[in-house]
């Protein structure tokens, strides 16, 4: 595995292949003392995100902070976890998995372009839970794991506490629930982990686009008799339209929003030729986190000492 989980990332060692669920192997880098404090540049960008954390992925090293330990709602972030332990059950990602009235959000009573009663492939919703968001989709991955919801949640919580994500509770898979909190130091670290162990979320993830392809449809408007029966290309866009925007170089990406965590992006980039993760929190309005997200990225280009291609690394295969 490539050797950047130094400084910041500070993930608990189990003695050998630490069994997740007693399933899949969890490997994870040596400990190392945290900083004393995180810096704070006087000539930081001004942010709206009220939680920001930059770290550059081959030094460890942090390079931008902003009340980084500050525990807080996460909202969709959580499907980063959720995605994780879905790939690790090892369950067949061509099996299908019928959407049902559990997997209705009774939280937020947010709507899905998930029909109850539709089946999709585990891939499928695994595809629409990370570049949708889709609420729907994450339930029935969760619920379909081996031993149930509960034991998926149980997991994702243990899961937190090998990684080191000290200040980090799941009480879903959602995301929807306030109860879903973390730190952005502590989302750097998962972010971190899954960008060098999971090439599935990183393919998924950064992916502008995601289509179903030809469905049937069925239409049936008010007071009409008769519905309507037609088919067509059903089309998600990713939820952070930066991966769509020239310019950016994302490896990663999750966003989330619920009205307690506020507008909230996780993402892996190349930045003026370093890898860096930058986490944001509890941005303000709708398009806050990419400007951010762009005004994070402008000053490490004016910030950034060149760098020559010798000093990159290919990213780490999970195993």
């Amino acid at each position: 595995m490539k050797a950047v989980l130094t400084g910041l990332i500070l993930l608990c060692v189990h003695t050998g292949a630490a069994a997740l669920d007693g399933r899949t192997p969890l490997e994870v880098g040596k400990p190392l003392a945290a900083p004393q404090s995180l810096p704070e540049p006087a000539d930081m960008p001004r942010l709206s995100s009220q939680s920001v954390l930059v770290f550059d992925q081959d030094s460890g090293q942090p390079l931008l902070a902003k009340n980084a330990t500050m525990q807080t709602p996460i909202a969709s972030i959580t499907k980063l976890m959720t995605a994780m332990l879905v790939i690790n059950a090892g369950q067949p990602l061509d099996e299908h998995i019928t959407i049902t009235s559990d997997d209705r959000d009774t939280i937020k009573g947010t709507g899905s372009r998930l029909a109850i009663g539709a089946r999709y492939t585990r891939e499928q919703l695994l595809h629409l839970a990370l570049i949708a968001s889709d609420n729907r989709a994450a339930h029935a991955l969760a619920r379909s794991y081996p031993g149930g919801l509960d034991r998926f949640v149980a997991t994702m919580n243990r899961t937190a506490r090998v990684l080191g994500m000290r200040d980090t509770v799941y009480v879903e898979p959602t995301g929807l629930s306030s109860s879903n909190r973390s730190t952005a130091l502590d989302l750097a670290k998962l972010a971190d982990y899954a960008y060098q162990n999971y090439p599935e979320i990183r393919q998924i993830t950064a992916t502008g686009q995601y289509t179903l392809g030809t469905q049937r449809v069925v239409l049936k408007k008010k007071h009409h008799r008769h519905a309507k029966v037609f088919y067509r290309t059903v089309a998600f866009n990713n939820t952070n339209r930066l991966t769509r925007m020239d310019g950016w170089h994302i490896g990663l990406s999750k966003t989330g929003f619920i009205n307690e965590a506020g507008h909230c992006l996780v993402m892996q980039a190349e930045v003026a030729q370093r890898d860096v993760i930058i986490v944001l929190l509890d941005a303000g309005g709708n398009t806050s986190r990419a400007n951010d997200a762009a005004r994070i990225k402008e000053w490490l280009e004016e910030t950034s000492p060149s760098r020559d291609n010798e000093s990159h690394y290919p990213p780490a295969s999970r195993t």
